[in-house]
């Protein structure tokens, strides 16, 4: 059974957030908790951790079990989309403007057992 966790309208560019994403998908639970704990991009990185945990607590409320070694919990599906966009004004040389836009995402995040991936995996033989 898998278990989902979102995270909208954070504050940070969709782009950027993607390569810390990329690097935890498909990946068991304990090496991507250790690979966002010590990613350079502290920042992003932080916000992920935090939704994965979010995730891990799911799971185990869905499914009455402890996460350790043997469940074999992994990344299933992770992916990040645009959120909404603030557009400001900043001044410009001779009299004209600029518009600033910041950019927000939207993280998706699901994690499953090893287990279950494989049996759904499978083609049905009849």
């Amino acid at each position: 059974m898998e278990a989902i966790a979102k995270l909208n309208n954070c504050p940070m560019s969709p782009r950027k957030m993607r390569l810390v994403v990329d690097q935890i998908r498909g990946q068991r639970v304990e090496v991507a908790l250790n690979v966002l704990k010590y990613s350079q991009k502290r920042i992003y990185a932080e916000k992920v951790e935090k939704l994965l945990k979010s995730a891990i607590a799911n799971w185990q409320e869905v499914n009455d079990l402890r996460v350790d070694e043997e469940t074999g919990l992994i990344v299933k599906e992770v992916f990040v989309d645009g959120g909404r966009m603030l557009k400001r004004v900043q001044p410009a040389p001779q009299g004209r403007a600029h518009r600033v836009r910041k950019r927000s995402n939207h993280i998706t995040l699901k994690v499953d057992t090893v287990a279950s991936n494989v049996e759904s995996e499978e083609p049905k033989s009849e």
